[in-house]
């Protein structure tokens, strides 16, 4: 069992920056690929950005690409840096861990590859 709780979100102006943290509980965290994935009322979760194992590849949907940046300590933890955000950003973010050893976007990028998942934090970006 991986059990994993997110912080850093909340209230912030467009073309404002929020860095999101996700702590992972188990000591074999490197062994796992990490998502970041947001949902907003009414529409499916939606992939936002991935990283394997090693933290030597990372995957970005297309919408935070060159805005948002995923990345993980040698500990336990994966951030999401996001820059320039803009209203359309707004959503509950949700951290989630997969131990997929096919570790490929087009895996990644699925949300029924992630076995654990946060709770989510909420991230509000007003115009």
């Amino acid at each position: 069992q991986v059990q994993l709780a997110e912080s850093g979100g909340g209230l912030v102006q467009a073309g404002a920056s929020l860095r999101l943290s996700c702590a992972a509980s188990r000591r074999t965290f490197n062994n796992y690929a990490m998502g970041w994935f947001r949902q907003t009322p009414g529409k499916e979760r939606e992939f936002t950005a991935a990283i394997t194992w090693s933290g030597g590849s990372t995957y970005y949907a297309e919408s935070v690409k060159s805005r948002f940046t995923i990345s993980r300590n040698a500990k336990n933890t994966v951030y999401l840096q996001m820059n320039s955000l803009k209203p359309e950003d707004t959503a509950v973010y949700y951290c989630a861990a997969s131990d997929t050893t096919v570790q490929t976007m087009g895996v990644l990028t699925s949300p029924a590859s992630y076995a654990y998942w946060g709770q989510g934090t909420q991230v509000t970006v007003s115009s």
